[in-house]
């Protein structure tokens, strides 16, 4: 099979991609691209919705690390803005939208006038501009929600490795068809936390909690898998070392 171009290409300004990185500038097209198809309008703009690993599938020629660094960096380049409009609170799905003021800037800067170049910038409505963004699968949370309506989706979230190796470590029963832990596991999950994130929590959190009697009743789902569970994930285990005293911890 010839691997010259036989499939449509993915395309992006080099003027663009010299301004902010040449992957950053394939992800912020694909991002234009579902844009211009959405109809999710809050606050005066329109916003698409996604979770990491499903951005990954997008993009299956980088690894998730490498999609969660180049959303970062358009973040902090404010090239792009996230919110959460989510109904359910456990829900920490972001939305996502382009910030077409400061992308103008950049356009002026870059002194292009390709027509992949979209020329009004304006949230990707009432244009009729030659794009190329349309060169990734169009597989989306949103357009599979929308594309299947009234159709069960199938769950593939990893709750029964999670909570078996969770008991293996405190010699609990958890069980994996809990709803109130499958949606903690789920929330996680959706913003890009994978099996092994999950076990690292498990273990720093046994390390440091585990010989402490006030403490060890807190190694539960609900605790361990909630709002903190980033912080948990980023401590330092201590191994085989005393462990503080239940005296100012908050969870």
């Amino acid at each position: 099979m010839s691997l010259l171009i036989e499939e449509p290409p993915l395309q992006v300004l080099p003027s663009l991609a010299k301004s902010i990185g040449l992957n950053e500038a394939i992800v912020l097209q694909q991002i234009h691209y579902w844009i211009r198809k959405s109809n999710n309008l809050k606050d005066g703009h329109k916003w698409i919705y996604n979770s990491m690993p499903n951005w990954q599938k997008q993009f299956n020629f980088w690894s998730l690390p490498t999609v969660k660094r180049v959303f970062r960096s358009l973040e902090k380049q404010g090239l792009i803005i996230t919110a959460n409009y989510n109904k359910a609170g456990f829900d920490k799905t972001k939305w996502y939208r382009i910030n077409y003021e400061k992308l103008q800037h950049v356009s002026r800067r870059s002194d292009q006038n390709d027509p992949t170049m979209v020329s009004n910038w304006t949230d990707g409505s009432d244009q009729n501009d030659t794009t190329n963004t349309n060169r990734l699968p169009e597989t989306t949370t949103e357009t599979t929600t929308n594309n299947n309506k009234g159709q069960a989706q199938p769950d593939h979230a990893p709750y029964q490795e999670i909570l078996d190796y969770l008991n293996s470590k405190v010699g609990t029963s958890y069980r994996a068809s809990s709803k109130a832990t499958q949606r903690l596991i789920k929330a996680r999950s959706n913003e890009g936390f994978e099996v092994e994130d999950f076990k690292r929590v498990i273990d720093n959190k046994v390390a440091s909690w585990g010989k402490d009697p006030k403490m060890s009743q807190y190694l539960r789902p609900n605790t361990l898998f909630g709002t903190k569970f980033e912080a948990y994930l980023n401590e330092q285990a201590v191994i085989d070392q005393p462990t503080k005293r239940a005296k100012g911890y908050t969870f």
